[in-house]
């Protein structure tokens, strides 16, 4: 048998660059190598105990039929109340759908928007799947790029210039997977004010890291005039609440696409998990002052690794605001051979930490910027100071 018994849609998707590097590392470590894995963005805590004992009781209470396919109505409801607490944003249960982590919720979108030819304007770095999930679905991701000294933030003047009469969605996340770039209220009524102009647009805001940030306020664009009915939030409780193995995410949208998500979802998984349902619910109702240790240690943490960074000559760096990961500009290094190794791009650089260093990074050009390596401090200081040595000591 063949790859030619596979579908061209199969034999056209990407591998997600962060699994594959996380997978290299496993595979190495079990040689016996020392790796350092910077490469997965998973928050090294444990889930809190008062979740965890929500999830005791469901499974007590016996929460164990096929739940509601968009989510149980409970839950709806401390996603609305979140929204409303934390984003300003007014939600019905018609417009809550609860999904298997917000990749789910990203992928229902795309097939339930996008048509073939369809462009989504993606600024530059994006997260990994976005552009997988826009072309599965027949969809042209047009990538708008920035750099490291616009702070990987687009301009309006870029976002104008990247509309044609084909562009159907915008797909951005704030607090950014991988720069940490957050935009401010300023920021995004600037982009704002251009999408009023085209108002065939949608607008896909990923908050999956609005909690993990430093800058003391947080700004949600479908909060803005005019954006609501247009904008699709997707959020899940993977990265504030050290979650990621329970697998759920959740959308705010206009209703006609909550439902289209909720008729694809039902074909596909039918409801998310039952029990991690049922825990999700004591993680919104809480005050975000209960995960306050986790991102003062992210604070913490990247305060070090900006230290670090600076220390390592040719790396140029913005400052993070949010999410736990650096991006720094590696071009210096391109053209450049280390230890007989020629450097060519970024992906050269990624696969040289890894064998020489230790290290496992990712490679920027999974986001979109191919200047770039991708960082995550999602773990203890003294892992990060004998990361960032050993990087030191195999780029000086």
């Amino acid at each position: 048998m063949s790859a030619n018994a596979l579908s061209d849609r199969i034999n056209n998707l990407s591998v997600s660059q962060t699994l594959a590097m996380a997978a290299k590392a496993r595979e190495l470590t079990a040689l016996g190598k020392d790796i350092i894995s910077l490469s997965l963005g998973e928050p090294d805590f444990n889930t809190p105990d008062f979740i965890k004992e929500a999830a005791k009781t469901a499974i007590d209470e016996n929460w164990s039929n096929y739940p509601p396919v968009d989510g149980y109505l409970e839950l709806k409801n401390a996603i609305i109340n979140k929204f409303k607490r934390d984003n300003d944003l007014e939600y019905q249960p018609a417009n809550i759908v609860v999904s298997t982590g917000a990749k789910q919720s990203l992928y229902n979108i795309a097939q339930a928007m996008i048509n073939d030819g369809d462009e989504v304007i993606l600024p530059a770095p994006y997260w990994v799947s976005y552009y997988e999930i826009v072309k599965m679905a027949g969809g042209v991701p047009v990538v708008v790029p920035t750099t490291v000294d616009s702070d990987f933030k687009m301009t309006a003047a870029q976002l104008q210039q990247a509309i044609t009469p084909k562009t159907k969605m915008m797909w951005f996340s704030s607090p950014c997977n991988p720069s940490g770039s957050v935009y401010s209220k300023e920021e995004l009524t600037v982009l704002v004010e251009v999408l009023n102009k085209h108002e065939q647009i949608y607008v896909v805001s990923d908050e999956i890291y609005e909690h993990i940030n430093f800058t003391g306020s947080y700004c949600s664009i479908g909060s803005l005039p005019g954006m609501l009915n247009r904008t699709i939030t997707v959020n899940g409780v993977a990265k504030a609440f050290a979650m990621t193995g329970w697998r759920i995410g959740y959308i705010g949208a206009p209703e006609f696409i909550a439902k289209a998500c909720t008729k694809l979802q039902g074909q596909v998984t039918s409801g998310a998990n039952s029990i991690a349902q049922r825990a999700t619910i004591a993680a919104l109702n809480a005050n975000p002052s209960e995960i306050n240790y986790m991102v003062d240690a992210f604070h913490k943490r990247r305060d070090l690794v900006m230290q670090l960074v600076n220390d390592i000559p040719g790396l140029k760096v913005n400052m993070p605001e949010g999410a736990f990961y650096v991006f720094p500009d590696v071009s210096y290094f391109f053209g450049k051979t280390l230890n007989g190794v020629e450097i060519k791009d970024a992906d050269d650089l990624a696969l040289y930490l890894l064998e020489y260093a230790n290290v496992a990074t990712v490679t920027g050009a999974a986001f979109g910027n191919p200047n770039c390596i991708r960082l995550s401090y999602a773990t203890s200081e003294d892992v990060l100071i004998e990361a960032f040595k050993r990087i030191k000591a195999v780029l000086s």
